[in-house]
């Protein structure tokens, strides 16, 4: 008998479970032995995958989490006394507990978009500190795709975005933890709004949208792909086991298992706004790009709405809802309908009180 109550959960999709065809995989890659360190078919199977999804020029390397990730992105791109520009919502910023200060690498924050987008002229200004012995050194800029307002970089932004990096010399970086909610938005492969666009370098994430655990690491540069197996050990993401890792991708690559529960998050998503215009008091932030709804309702109803439902306070009085990869239509209108009776008591609360 299962001891653990399931739970319905709005908050993150890291809440989720892996998807069956992860599970799948998984059991599959468990029988028998196999070399440890990457030097596995599954491996190859996997970096040959990323190949034919980003071209010939890729070079993939797996690691534990998404930290990990962007730690060992930076870390290939930074020194100590350097900094990566970002924008001032970026999670390398503001939800990495100072992992990459960590490693000797300050991220900057520049004045973004209130979608969380890293301007030009934002950039541009925080380039004009290269140079000053006072100040940490821009070492490369960096953007997450979606950006954590669940806003997706035109293809056009990014390309500019890039340019402007290379134009001062600096390699360009891409946390790509939603990358697949950002591809199905744009309707482009992968390859067309990185490599294609000025990515030199780009941290991938499936863990977010149906993998069991781990990310990936993509340079686009030699020289990078030269230095990444030493600094990834050196760092702590090479897994001795990474079968267990690189089977994931195979499956999350092959046959689109990647777009498919995507495009199911970002759709949940529309159908959970669409059901929050419907209820009275709720006030949305926006209509969602991908799989993130922003609303601001009453302390009341939130509270009330948590003795059901999991999720997060954001900043400015906002509440975060995020949909995963099997996120129901059911589950959304379950959701809902607790909303709109949890906004109806907090307003009989409020007229009682007055």
């Amino acid at each position: 008998m299962n001891k653990h109550k399931p739970i319905l959960s709005f908050a993150s999709d890291n809440n989720s479970g892996a998807s069956p065809e992860i599970m799948a995989a998984l059991a599959e890659a468990n029988r028998g032995h196999a070399v440890g360190y990457g030097d596995d078919p599954w491996t190859a199977s996997a970096c040959a995958r990323f190949k034919e999804e980003f071209g010939p020029s890729a070079e993939t390397f797996f690691v534990w989490n998404g930290t990990g990730a962007n730690v060992l992105a930076l870390s290939l791109l930074c020194g100590p006394g350097s900094a990566a520009l970002c924008s001032e919502c970026a999670h390398i910023f503001i939800d990495e507990a100072g992992a990459p200060e960590a490693a000797g690498i300050k991220s900057l924050p520049l004045p973004s978009s209130p979608e969380g987008k890293l301007l030009p002229e934002g950039l541009k200004k925080g380039l004009e500190d290269q140079g000053n012995v006072h100040k940490a050194r821009p070492a490369c800029v960096s953007i997450s795709e979606p950006t954590e307002l669940g806003a997706v970089y035109s293809l056009a932004e990014i390309r500019e975005l890039a340019a402007i990096a290379h134009g001062a010399g600096l390699p360009f970086h891409m946390d790509g933890a939603r990358l697949a909610n950002a591809a199905v938005v744009l309707g482009l492969p992968f390859r067309a709004f990185t490599v294609d666009a000025g990515v030199d370098i780009l941290s991938f994430g499936g863990t977010k949208n149906g993998l069991l655990c781990g990310e990936a690491v993509v340079t686009f540069r030699p020289e990078l792909a030269a230095a990444a197996p030493y600094l990834r050990k050196a760092r702590l993401q090479l897994a001795s086991k990474m079968r267990f890792i690189s089977a994931q991708y195979e499956a999350y690559l092959e046959g689109g298992l990647w777009r498919r529960n995507a495009e199911n998050s970002n759709r949940e998503a529309k159908r959970l706004a669409a059901r929050l215009g419907e209820i009275p008091g709720v006030e949305l932030l926006s209509e969602p790009e991908t799989n993130a709804v922003f609303a601001r309702i009453p302390r009341a109803a939130a509270e009330r709405l948590r003795k059901d439902f999991f999720f997060y306070d954001w900043e400015n009085g906002l509440v975060r809802w995020m949909t995963s990869f099997d996120t129901s239509d059911e589950d959304v209108d379950r959701f809902a309908a607790a909303l709109r009776a949890a906004m109806g008591s907090a307003h009989g609360a409020a007229m009682g009180a007055e």
